[in-house]
């Protein structure tokens, strides 16, 4: 339970700051800009790494659990628990930014492609597959935990979401971009960033052991 309260937590905080960043920077004017956005993200994903890094792992991303099971770095049997847990409080965020925020007009920080669902498909998976191989090659075993994993780990968002937020959303997480859809009941597009970060944190596992050493992950 302590684990699955961390990812709960985790995940809350994560769309709560980063999402919020969204809806507070159209609510203000654009005090906050695009770079101020993707910087939150970063840095709110480094901060619960140090925070739950030691309890759960600090995933905050079912796409992630999910690869580090297939990598045989993380139980199956443990998959179900945190997936609800991060379901959940992502939920709980959309529903405290919503209520903060009733006249919202950004969709409480949804991703929607500006081009193309193929353009957007693709860029979802390619993000989030360089996102998995350094959670991979920066964690131990299926825990991100100390200064390089939370630096890493934060600066590859905060620079994936600078460059290519404005055209996808860079959402790299099924949670973070289900959560505002379900609480508004906007569902379109959202097949998009259910599937595409799952398919990529996949396909970060062959990379990496590719490029590490044999046993870094036994897909």
């Amino acid at each position: 339970m302590k684990k699955h309260l961390a990812e709960f937590l985790g995940t809350f905080t994560l769309l709560f700051a980063g999402t919020g960043a969204i809806i507070i920077n159209a609510a203000s004017q654009g005090a906050i800009s695009h770079a101020g956005i993707a910087l939150t993200f970063g840095l709110v994903v480094l901060a619960m790494i140090h925070t739950f890094g030691d309890v759960s792992g600090a995933h905050l991303n079912p796409a992630v659990t999910i690869a580090f099971a297939t990598a045989n770095r993380f139980a199956w049997r443990q998959v179900p628990g945190y997936l609800l847990s991060q379901t959940l409080g992502a939920l709980a965020a959309s529903l405290l930014l919503r209520f903060l925020f009733p006249e919202d007009s950004t969709h409480l920080g949804a991703t929607l492609p500006a081009g193309s669902e193929t353009q957007s498909f693709v860029l979802e998976m390619v993000l989030t597959s360089i996102l998995m191989l350094t959670i991979l090659s920066v964690s131990t075993g299926a825990k991100e935990k100390g200064i390089t994993a939370g630096i890493a780990i934060g600066s590859v968002i905060a620079l994936e979401a600078m460059f290519a937020g404005p055209i996808c959303g860079a959402s790299m997480n099924p949670v973070r971009s289900f959560a505002p859809a379900i609480v508004l009941g906007h569902f379109e597009h959202l097949i998009i960033y259910l599937t595409a970060p799952v398919i990529g944190a996949l396909l970060a596992i062959p990379l990496c052991i590719g490029c590490r050493e044999p046993n870094c992950c036994r897909a």
